[in-house]
């Protein structure tokens, strides 16, 4: 069973045998308008929490991506090179950024749970 948390700039970690894969939320894909570049991390980087681990690019804005959680990252989601667009149509499903080893699992406590991430958002509409 995988675990789904979140962080305050909309990122969200689902966890799942000590790898989380990583993306933005629906909530911030919506918020950037149609994505037009993402750029991936390299395979290999090493993370820590709250750095940034990726960059996107939309109609509206550029914006970095920052990791939920500290690791190394072990694949990247090469399928949003030719269609970045993914990330607006399943941005917390297909369209994951980059599976990520973790470090310490203690970091979660970092980290919000959907109905803390639900109630955050509430807040900032």
């Amino acid at each position: 069973m995988s675990e789904t948390y979140y962080t305050k700039e909309h990122e969200w970690a689902k966890i799942k045998e000590g790898v989380a894969a990583v993306g933005i939320t629906e909530y911030a894909a919506h918020q950037l308008g149609d994505v037009t570049f993402v750029e991936l991390p390299q395979v290999g980087k090493v993370v820590k929490q709250f750095e940034v681990l990726a960059a996107i690019e939309s109609v509206k804005a550029a914006s970095d991506i920052y990791a939920p959680l500290s690791g190394k990252v072990i694949k990247v989601n090469d399928a949003l090179n030719d269609q970045p667009e993914i990330v607006n149509e399943a941005a917390e499903d297909a369209g994951w950024i980059a599976w990520v080893e973790l470090a310490d699992l203690a970091e979660l406590q970092n980290l919000m749970t959907r109905a803390q991430y639900d109630d955050y958002v509430r807040g900032l509409e």
